[in-house]
């Protein structure tokens, strides 16, 4: 797994053994990130990585021009991969790691009124977070006014079309992999 584009580019990226953290393929990155930047100005942006396992999410946003981002993960051997890959890309200053459940996190960040353009969900496909935590990002706030959600999911599992405010505005299948975007709904 490395850094596909950006200033980090080619950069390796630490993952832990085991099936306990799934890293998106390079591959389906490499496409995330193409629809991003024809939806979005990744240049400058806020990004949330729920759920960050490694951090390649994140951390490829970052290579690529991002102002800050903020990573909520909690499983250890996780934690540990994502503060070396944050060390070996060079990017502390730029990052904020919050080692606690995604929800807990959803709520503290909402209490500091912070607003996201860009936030990353990929959860262990077979958990109970995908509604939680959606929901959570509708409730609290957290998506800026223009910004995009991208929920990783198994095709086998679509997600909602409709979560409290956020609708969805695209759907792209890779393998067993679905992209899911969020934007907000129009008034």
């Amino acid at each position: 797994m490395r850094v596909i584009a950006g200033s980090a580019r080619g950069m390796r990226l630490a993952a832990p053994r085991g099936t306990d953290t799934r890293p998106t393929a390079d591959r389906v990155r490499e496409a995330l990130f193409s629809i991003l930047q024809a939806k979005s100005d990744i240049e400058g942006s806020r990004i949330l990585d729920i759920c960050a396992g490694t951090g390649a999410l994140g951390l490829e946003a970052l290579s690529r021009g991002a102002g800050l981002c903020c990573f909520v993960e909690n499983e250890r051997n996780a934690l540990i991969a994502l503060i070396k890959n944050i060390a070996t890309i060079g990017c502390k200053e730029s990052v904020k790691v919050m080692e606690m459940d995604a929800v807990r996190a959803l709520k503290l960040l909402s209490n500091q009124d912070k607003l996201f353009d860009i936030i990353f969900f990929d959860p262990p496909y077979q958990s109970n977070l995908y509604s939680l935590v959606t929901e959570a990002i509708s409730d609290f706030h957290l998506l800026a006014e223009n910004g995009i959600l991208v929920a990783e999911s198994s095709v086998r599992y679509p997600l909602a079309e409709k979560i409290g405010n956020l609708i969805k505005s695209d759907r792209r299948i890779y393998g067993d992999t679905a992209l899911e975007f969020y934007n907000w709904e129009k008034q």
